[in-house]
């Protein structure tokens, strides 16, 4: 399969973070998107750059409870062969 592609939308399963202990779930959550996308797109993971808008929304409920799954659009420059990640849609938590 080709690894040169330019832009993508993934729905990326966090769920793995919540094996280990609680008190970094969320910074292993960074790690697993960053190793995802650049398993992904064939780059370094050096190379993937997180958007803060995708930092905020795993950190959003503290570093114990990160999400379950997150959407997310990563696109690709051509020139200096980063891959850029955005968050794409975000769940909204209504108050009860």
């Amino acid at each position: 399969m080709p690894k040169d592609k330019k832009e993508a939308i993934y729905t990326i399963p966090l769920y793995r973070v919540y094996w280990g202990r609680r008190s970094n779930r969320a910074a292993r959550a960074i790690r697993l998107v960053r190793r995802f996308i650049a398993r992904h797109f064939g780059v370094e993971e050096k190379d993937v750059i997180i958007h803060n808008n995708v930092n905020e929304y795993i950190w959003s409920r503290s570093i114990e409870k990160p999400p379950r799954r997150i959407t997310v659009r990563a696109m690709k420059d051509q020139e200096s062969g980063k891959v850029k990640v955005v968050l794409l849609r975000e769940k909204r938590h209504e108050a009860k």
